[in-house]
């Protein structure tokens, strides 16, 4: 197994993007957004058993872009592992999206990945008339530019930016244990993909102890993660619905991602008062 992925993809604040629901439409739709705004910041220490192997962080910039002519927010994904891990593990990936503030749909995505020796830059533009995701890539920049269209579902999403549209669903009618249809497209592929909704839990972060809603997303048979209900990702239980708290159990080990420290959210954080 390639070493990289190790922490690449437990990293999975990214990976958020695949989950997501969508409804199709010939027309932009609105969607409802009470749970984030320009200015957020969310911080997170990686842990890979009971090493501190990586910071990540979420951040919404503090204003709005204007992309194929959309207002947008420009939302940024970045992880860098630190320490003694980053020593035999350099990792250094930056995840982009500018996201429309009315349909939450992607108008532009890009990374730029930087893992040992391996490099990608990537830039996705969407059309969302034509239901199209126009692609440029390379790997550094001694290779050449290589450009490609792909067909997608109707209101796709990518990996950032449907997990900004996770956090504008409404959970309190879903029953536990059901299954919340996604999609998403991602390095020339659309993924489809089911989460389970696990109900309300009460999880312990750095951050502090929080209410959380508790979601599950089926995994394809690989040889990473530990079953198909390896990964849990926790979303605070109020109106922000942020990541606090990601969990993997992964072949050779468990990843935790743990929140540290936030600011700019758009609402109160539900946290549990102590004793």
């Amino acid at each position: 197994m390639n070493r990289r992925w190790l922490l690449s993809a437990p990293l999975l604040l990214p990976t958020l993007g695949l989950l997501l629901a969508f409804s199709p439409s010939d027309v932009i739709r609105s969607v409802p957004n009470n749970s984030f705004t320009k200015g957020e910041v969310v911080r997170y220490k990686v842990h890979y058993g009971l090493i501190n192997a990586a910071d990540a962080t979420i951040e919404i910039a503090g204003d709005i872009h204007r992309v194929n002519d959309r207002p947008c927010y420009k939302a940024t994904v970045t992880g860098r592992t630190i320490g003694s891990f980053d020593y035999f593990l350099r990792i250094r990936d930056t995840w982009r999206s500018y996201i429309d503030t009315t349909s939450i749909l992607p108008q532009k995505f890009f990374r730029n990945i930087e893992e040992n020796r391996y490099r990608k830059k990537e830039t996705v533009d969407f059309d969302h008339s034509r239901d199209m995701a126009l692609v440029e890539s390379r790997g550094d920049d001694k290779d050449p530019l290589k450009k490609e269209s792909f067909k997608v579902p109707n209101n796709v999403q990518d990996m950032v930016s449907g997990f900004f549209f996770l956090r504008t669903l409404n959970y309190d009618q879903r029953k536990v244990g059901e299954l919340i249809r996604v999609q998403g497209f991602f390095d020339g592929q659309v993924f489809n993909l089911d989460v389970i909704y696990k109900g309300r839990e009460t999880v312990e972060t750095k951050a502090g102890v929080i209410r959380t809603i508790r979601l599950v997303p089926r995994m394809p048979e690989n040889k990473l993660f530990s079953g198909e209900n390896a990964v849990s990702v926790y979303l605070s239980d109020d109106r922000n619905k942020i990541p606090v708290l990601i969990q993997a159990e992964l072949v050779v080990g468990s990843v935790k991602v743990d929140m540290y420290k936030y600011q700019g959210l758009k609402n109160r954080l539900n946290l549990v008062a102590k004793n």
